[in-house]
């Protein structure tokens, strides 16, 4: 037997039982297990060679996406660089901006107009025409390879686009394809999952379901009309989305994000989230990984405070996701920044430092999607904070609409009924970088890139790996041309994926310039956090007590190795009531320092290591 083929088969044997149980306990259905097998097979010997000599270096060292060099940056193709042969020939701009870690946002065929950014997807297996081709994204991958570079890209599991093969073949009535998707001809059974299921979007796309004339049924539709749900309790559906993943991950993908993780499976009588068989679909694909393309890692997009997100880990016998989103976190920076108030950011913080250090989460500042306000509001409560009117507060302060507030942005879903709203709008243009630029005032900006850096400062100090958000290296503020697309104008999130401003990037090597004030910083930080072994995975993370609300201290340790971080989330001038014994360094200037009694100007922060 020929070594390729004795790998795969030692990997097959080493799930295989499991794989079977969990399978069977879904569907009940041998043949439908044995053609999946099958096309593990055909994937593998499918699989490139430099991936399969990839694969076997990965095995060997399992932790490799742990590392503190990786650094993370989410961008859209065609506002970075119109296609993906220009991302090609950007690489060395990301290189400088020490990024290793590129997540393509969604870049596969979607019907223009009813994309939902490329959330509907119609082909898995096709790059929108305008982006490139499949060629161009496997030639990307080996570039990125030989750079030391890794791709990510969003993989949609739980809907179709309504133009999808699928999708058209269910509205012709055959009963094979409706059979993909929750059809219902009344209204009964759907009215039935109303009563529990919540919905996503309210405003722009009230309900659970969208009726079709055409075809004189109901379909699911969780998210928009235009996105169908798939049915995951037919074998069929899992098997063939399965096929599209290792399709996928065979053009040289390293990390593959799952899309709305929580809502793949349906059931009545429920919330159709986070239920079990969730859980089993994703250590089937875990495992279907790791037999095929073991180099791969599952990040899932599972919206949840970091406890809630726990279970989606799954256990170290029966892992599930390998990185998983901190996004409670990031909301509730906004939250710390607009009250100057950091008591529940160093309550969740001490909540993630208690975890395992196996558990890996995705760190960031900003993101493509908007910001939802959903916090710890039972804490909240007991110190004042109401929920409806401090979400009203948070949305009036980021759009500047709050007496000395310098942020600027746009709502999102704004639902006058529920007096609620999320926030649009890039990093800069929150720490008041577009009122500063507009001004024209040098002090502004300043104080405006001293914010941003002591927030992406705080976020590198964080246990996890960073992702920063394209544009965001250099200080982009919001773009409110998109309000003149047609096909965007309904939806403000746009306003903080605009395209990147490569004349603007120019001047990120001027320290005199707001972009480089920015990237700069940027720079100096990654190349601490890389240096420095206190911020490996493996350290061990707690906060201090400053005895000053408005401040936030994390202690990093490891081997004898120690750091202090210390943030003013306020625009005064404050002093970190802290007693750190022993001699310390400042990181960024190499001053001598002694952590006790700091003192810590606005909207600034110290990193300095114990000698």
């Amino acid at each position: 037997m020929k070594k390729q083929e004795l790998v795969f088969q030692k990997r097959l044997e080493r799930h295989h039982d499991e794989l079977k149980w969990l399978y069977m306990e879904l569907y009940h259905n041998e043949d439908m297990f044995a053609e999946l097998c099958e096309k593990l097979h055909d994937y593998y010997m499918e699989r490139a060679e430099w991936l399969k000599e990839l694969d076997l270096e990965r095995e060997s060292d399992p932790t490799w996406y742990k590392g503190n060099d990786l650094l993370g940056m989410m961008l859209y193709i065609d506002n970075f660089a119109g296609n993906l042969k220009g991302v090609k020939n950007k690489l060395r701009y990301l290189e400088s901006c020490n990024v290793n870690y590129i997540h393509l946002m969604p870049f596969l065929d979607t019907p223009k107009g009813r994309s939902d950014g490329g959330y509907a997807v119609s082909d898995f297996r096709k790059v929108r025409e305008d982006l490139g081709t499949m060629e161009d994204l496997a030639k990307l991958s080996e570039a990125c390879h030989k750079k030391g570079m890794n791709l990510c890209m969003d993989f949609v599991m739980n809907h179709t686009s309504e133009d999808h093969e699928w999708a058209k073949k269910a509205k012709e009535g055959d009963g094979e394809y409706m059979s993909r998707y929750f059809f219902f001809d009344n209204y009964d059974i759907p009215a039935e999952y109303e009563k529990t299921v919540p919905q996503v979007f309210p405003t722009t796309a009230p309900g659970n379901f969208t009726w079709y004339e055409e075809v004189g049924h109901h379909v699911m539709t969780t998210f928009y009309p235009y996105q169908w749900d798939l049915n995951y309790k037919n074998p069929r559906v899992f098997n063939e989305m399965m096929y599209n993943f290792l399709f996928l991950a065979n053009h040289g993908m390293d990390i593959i994000r799952i899309d709305a993780v929580p809502y793949i499976w349906k059931e009545l009588g429920t919330d159709c989230r986070n239920l079990p068989q969730v859980h089993t679909i994703v250590r089937l694909m875990r495992m279907i990984g790791e037999i095929v393309c073991p180099s791969v890692v599952l990040l899932g997009e599972v919206v949840m405070e970091p406890i809630k997100v726990v279970p989606y880990f799954g256990t170290l016998e029966k892992p599930e996701c390998h990185m998983l989103y901190n996004v409670t976190t990031m909301a509730t920076t906004w939250h710390s920044v607009a009250t100057r108030d950091v008591r529940l950011l160093k309550k969740q913080m001490d909540i993630v430092n208690a975890l395992p250090k196996d558990y890996t989460f995705l760190n960031y500042l900003r993101c493509h999607d908007d910001i939802g306000w959903g916090l710890d509001y039972a804490t909240l409560l007991t110190w004042g904070m109401e929920e409806v009117s401090h979400k009203k507060f948070l949305n009036d302060f980021f759009t500047g609409k709050v007496e000395g507030s310098i942020s600027r942005g746009e709502l999102y879903n704004d639902d006058p009924i529920i007096m609620d709203a999320r926030f649009c709008g890039t990093t800069s243009s929150m720490c008041g970088m577009e009122v500063a630029l507009a001004d024209m005032d040098e002090e502004q900006i300043k104080n405006a890139a001293r914010m941003d850096l002591m927030l992406h400062a705080y976020m590198f100090t964080q246990s996890g790996i960073p992702m920063l958000y394209s544009g965001d290296e250099v200080g982009q503020v919001n773009d409110y041309s998109y309000k003149e697309d047609p096909d965007k104008a309904v939806d403000s999130r746009y306003v903080h994926r605009g395209a990147m401003d490569w004349e603007l990037a120019k001047k990120r090597t001027s320290k005199k310039t707001s972009q480089g004030m920015i990237f700069q910083g940027l720079k100096q930080l990654e190349q601490l956090r890389k240096e420095s072994h206190v911020f490996d995975a493996d350290a061990q993370v707690w906060t201090v007590d400053t005895y000053d609300d408005s401040i936030l201290c994390i202690i990093r340790h490891k081997d004898g190795e120690q750091m202090c971080g210390i943030f003013n989330f306020s625009e005064w001038d404050k002093t970190a009531w802290i007693d750190e014994e022993g001699d310390y360094v400042d990181m960024i200037t190499g001053e001598e320092r002694v952590m006790k009694a700091v003192n810590i100007p606005g909207h600034d922060f110290i990193w300095a290591k114990r000698k």
